[in-house]
């Protein structure tokens, strides 16, 4: 019996909110900035990052981004290596 090696644990943050313009990603409130988690993997940030676009739709200066945490803490490692 061979043992499985858990997946590489790949951090991901998902964050957003108002930006002073639609062009630019320079946020008009750090203070009211949504936090909406962290994910070990890419595929569930992109479902958190997803519902939250989604739902912020209607305002154009909302917008909500996905950091890969792992390459900062790690940026000797590439996705290959993953």
């Amino acid at each position: 019996m061979t043992k499985q090696k858990a997946p590489k644990q790949l951090l991901h943050l998902v964050f957003g909110g108002e930006l002073t313009s639609v062009e630019g990603i320079e946020f008009k409130d750090l203070a009211n900035l949504d936090i909406v988690g962290m994910y070990p993997n890419y595929a569930e940030a992109y479902n958190a990052w997803k519902g939250k676009a989604q739902s912020t739709v209607d305002s154009a200066q909302t917008r909500y981004f996905i950091v890969h945490l792992h390459r900062l803490l790690e940026p000797e490692v590439t996705d290959e290596e993953t």
